[in-house]
């Protein structure tokens, strides 16, 4: 994001990869480092997570099932006993449970819907910090309003998830006056104007101490019939979606939003798409999904793909995010590196933004995706 120049920042402000000018925030300021931790059915082992460099873990997920939060996975009482014993390491570590996500969504329609409904599952929200020790909840709502993954949805949601974070506030105010802590509250925030059509974020943010924006999947392969970036830091004029960070964050903000709430969403992962042209290095060109299977974690790219087997790693300085071409292949991938984060660092403190979220730890390559955010904002 904010290319050369980001060690250079001016009394009037720092300039971005895109020369974009932005008022520098004030310094000093502790930001969040949120990472996202999906073991599905898989036991972790605490001496392979780097506790030490994020502010919290979000533990993904917990389910939604009869109206109350439900365990999501085989070992997941097993993680919350290895994830406090990591304490150790780091005292201030937060370890919050994600409910929802893309596939467990269903539920948060029908379970919001009345006071009633909302009170049974806050009880069980409850307990369940509470015999794990946890540090708070994340909800992850894809999405109010909106069908999502095939989900139930109703107009009413969007008064009814503000209802659903007020009561929640207030019933982890009541837990905390009896163990003498603050519980969080974070939501997982689409990156979208029609999220903020159906949702309420100037009344939300009052009741959740940060909301982590998804600021990635604006192009998806198969969802989407051209190829582009997956989490470009400033708008390509050739990008017919017209999506960015920068644009992301300047809707919230316009929303009614503190940017002092708002935590960066990046991605340790990368999109491939066919495409049906070599013209511009493969980027905004009509496409498909490639028949060759290639996972795009950058764990999985930095060891076979990145500037290997006919790939060559570009820079797009006006979208400030690198990505990997094969002109004989025709495959186009779109991830995250070292640059483009360093870029999103500095991107962050000129907002004056709470801090960074990133999906997910398992697919960072011998932490240096997690290191780069550390070095750049602690």
């Amino acid at each position: 994001m904010w290319r050369f120049f980001i060690g250079l920042i001016l009394a009037v402000g720092i300039v971005s990869c895109a020369g974009t000018k932005l008022t520098q925030s004030e310094e000093g300021n502790a930001r969040n480092i949120v990472g996202y931790i999906f073991a599905r059915d898989t036991l972790l082992n605490g001496n392979d997570i780097n506790v030490k460099d994020m502010t919290e873990i979000n533990y993904a997920f917990a389910n939604i099932v009869d109206g109350k939060i439900s365990q999501g996975f085989k070992y997941d009482t097993e993680n919350f006993k290895i994830l406090n014993q990591t304490r150790t390491e780091n005292p201030d570590l937060k370890i919050l449970i994600s409910v929802g996500g893309w596939e467990w969504s269903g539920g948060f329609s029908d379970m919001s819907l009345t006071k009633a409904s909302r009170k049974k599952f806050i009880r069980s929200a409850i307990a369940f910090v509470e015999e794990n020790n946890l540090d708070g909840i994340d909800i992850d709502w894809e999405y109010p309003n909106q069908i999502g993954n095939g989900n139930t949805y109703r107009p009413e949601d969007k008064e009814d998830f503000t209802s659903l974070l007020r009561e929640l506030r207030s019933a982890l105010h009541e837990l905390g006056t009896k163990t003498g802590k603050h519980y969080l509250i974070s939501i997982a925030a689409g990156a979208s104007k029609k999220y903020l059509a159906n949702t309420e974020m100037s009344k939300v943010q009052k009741y959740v101490d940060y909301i982590n924006l998804m600021t990635y999947d604006f192009y998806v392969p198969g969802a989407d019939s051209i190829s582009g970036f997956n989490a470009p830091l400033f708008t390509n004029p050739r990008d017919p979606h017209h999506g960015s960070d920068d644009a992301i964050v300047q809707d919230f903000i316009a929303d009614g939003v503190s940017p002092q709430k708002l935590v960066l969403g990046v991605p340790f992962y990368g999109h491939v798409f066919q495409v049906d042209s070599t013209s511009y290095n493969g980027r905004y060109e009509p496409a498909g999904i490639p028949s060759t299977r290639i996972r795009g974690t950058f764990a999985n790219l930095v060891q076979h793909y990145i500037n290997k087997n006919g790939f060559v790693r570009y820079w797009d300085s006006t979208s400030c995010v690198p990505y990997l071409f094969n002109p004989v292949s025709r495959i186009f991938i779109t991830y995250e590196d070292q640059e483009s984060l360093r870029d999103k660092c500095d991107f962050i403190k000129a907002r004056g933004l709470k801090g960074v979220m990133f999906w997910e730890y398992n697919a960072d390559y011998k932490g240096k995706l997690l290191q780069t955010l550390y070095d750049g904002l602690r």
